[in-house]
């Protein structure tokens, strides 16, 4: 069996699945013929006249097909990467947000446990922000920091810092 996983829970969920009879995403994989447009990336969905299916040139210097919208498949293949940073970026953007609002409440006291471990990288992050940090408590700052990091989650306007 090829190691479908580094990751040890993994491997015995895995094995465990392959006792109990249950087909797992690994064993679908396995069984599937990839498309070999898809493959390529170059199977475009983005819009109601497609999909369109742009496979790349079989010889150098040969025409390229394009999408209805003349896309090739370097464009295509392009537009789907994009896509999907920017579908990952926005799904764990959240993720972040839980991380400022924890450090705000270990920064207020009002959980335990938690604290600001390096007050350089704080500074830094202080003054990325705009956050004035001469003559200040540590827990002025971070609160400040903390704040204006959390109100960017839903920034309107302007640049994100």
């Amino acid at each position: 069996m090829n190691k479908i996983s580094i990751d040890n829970a993994t491997l015995k969920a895995y094995e465990k699945a392959k006792k109990d009879g249950v087909n797992t995403i690994f064993d679908r994989a396995a069984d599937m013929k990839p498309c070999p447009i898809g493959a390529d990336g170059s199977c475009c969905k983005n819009c109601a006249m497609g999909p369109c299916r742009v496979p790349l040139p079989k010889k150098e210097g040969a025409k390229q097909k394009r999408g209805l919208c003349g896309a090739t498949a370097e464009t295509i293949a392009a537009r789907n990467f994009l896509r999907m940073i920017a579908a990952g970026s926005a799904s764990h953007s959240d993720h972040g947000r839980g991380v400022v609002k924890a450090f705000l409440l270990a920064v207020r006291g009002e959980i335990s446990g938690y604290g600001v471990k390096d007050e350089q990288k704080l500074f830094k992050v202080a003054m990325d922000l705009g956050v004035e940090i001469a003559d200040r408590e540590i827990k002025d700052i971070a609160i400040e920091t903390g704040e204006k990091a959390l109100a960017m989650f839903g920034q309107q306007e302007g640049e994100i810092a």
